[in-house]
């Protein structure tokens, strides 16, 4: 009597080894979107090396940035000659001004920061810079939160850049990051979902091409006395046929020899599939305006005019270009002026980009006609150093 609770426990049902989530994890992942990673390799990866809109944007960035002219001045005197610009002009043995320029504009755009190591020199100026790639830094905050080195790691080796000392070894440029104090925030991330949907796109066309992977057509049998149905040895002839003469790209258009009891039925494309080709041009234009550029520059079908076109250029240097160019100066000249001590700051020439010349025009002779300002106040205006007999 006692021990009735063992009897009703040999009497239980057996166990069973199965998860009762099993089938509502098994049914949740039929429906569930397939996004790509978003650490920063993975981005470069499939937003540049594997996207075309993606590169073309970048590209486009980078060399135009590059290669806009330089003017080195202070409050004094614009400098044609100076220690800074040699260095600028030959930054070290295997680049020149622009080759490392580009690859620091690239670095800025692909993963939101961009690095420049100063080797020493018997100077007061480096005697080289470099651009460091990004993925390969990682900064070492101190107590304060600021950076007090940075760690740059190649192959399992580590090199240790010491930031505690007066002068600094790295320049580190960062797109701004509303939820990162250290890193900056990449326009891929911000377009990760839409390179996805273009890719994604991209590859169903492929598919379509070369596997046919929605067919144009089927082909409907009827038997002798309504008999629908092909024996076995018939099917697999038919399938063998189908997809060594008749499947993929070097087979379009090829005739099909039908026999008795077959008939082929066209199948057109449903409203769905034919929107494909829209969608990828939305995800093409988002990545586009996430990296500021004009979608009619890289080629996306829109109102190109060359009125329009100009407009688009104009704007692309205005508001992406030089912001980006500014920056990154503004940063380089004081990181070199706290390495050396000279007070001069390097900015783009604005009187030299062909895609602002009427802009230029318009201030020029709307500054110069206006009489009621002095000339230092005009050359202020224009971004000129004052002349010596102002002083």
């Amino acid at each position: 009597m006692v021990f009735d609770f063992l009897r009703r426990a040999e009497k239980a049902a057996p166990e069973q080894k199965a998860s009762v989530t099993g089938r509502v994890v098994a049914f949740g992942n039929a429906g569930r979107v397939a996004w790509s990673a978003r650490d920063t390799v993975s981005l470069v990866k499939h937003g540049f090396q594997g996207n075309p809109v993606g590169f073309r944007a970048v590209k486009l960035i980078a060399e135009a940035a590059a290669a806009l002219p330089l003017i080195l001045q202070d409050a004094e005197r614009r400098y044609e000659v100076h220690p800074m610009l040699d260095l600028i002009r030959q930054p070290n043995p295997a680049q020149g001004r622009a080759d490392l320029f580009e690859a620091l504009y690239a670095q800025i755009l692909l993963s939101g920061n961009g690095y420049l190591e100063a080797v020493p020199g018997l100077g007061d100026l480096p005697a080289e810079l470099h651009v460091l790639r990004s993925d390969r830094m990682s900064l070492v905050p101190g107590a304060d939160g600021w950076p007090v080195a940075y760690d740059y790691t190649v192959g399992g080796r580590k090199h240790r850049f010491d930031m505690s000392g007066g002068a600094a070894p790295i320049c580190h440029i960062r797109s701004f990051h509303p939820q990162d104090d250290h890193y900056g925030l990449s326009p891929l991330q911000a377009a990760a979902v839409a390179i996805d949907v273009h890719s994604s796109a991209s590859a169903w066309s492929k598919a379509l091409l070369d596997n046919a992977a929605r067919p144009s057509g089927a082909i409907v049998y009827r038997g002798p006395e309504g008999a629908g149905t092909l024996s076995q040895d018939q099917y697999d002839r038919l399938v063998d046929e189908l997809e060594s003469n008749h499947q993929g790209a070097r087979n379009a258009g090829r005739p099909m020899l039908l026999e008795g009891g077959l008939d082929w039925k066209p199948m057109g494309f449903s409203p769905s599939d034919m929107e494909f080709h829209e969608t990828k041009l939305s995800a093409a234009r988002e990545i586009a305006i996430a990296f500021g550029v004009p979608p009619m520059l890289i080629g996306i079908p829109g109102d190109a005019t060359y009125a329009n076109y100009q407009e688009a250029n104009r704007a692309f240097y205005r508001l992406t270009v030089l912001p980006l160019v500014s920056k990154v100066m503004a940063s380089v000249s004081h990181w070199l002026e706290r390495l050396s001590g000279m007070s001069a700051e390097l900015k783009p020439d604005l009187d030299q980009v062909p895609a602002l010349a009427a802009e230029r025009d318009q201030q020029w002779a709307r500054v110069g006609a206006a009489d009621f300002l002095t000339q230092a106040e005009k050359r202020a205006l224009l971004g000129l150093p004052r002349l010596a007999e102002e002083e």
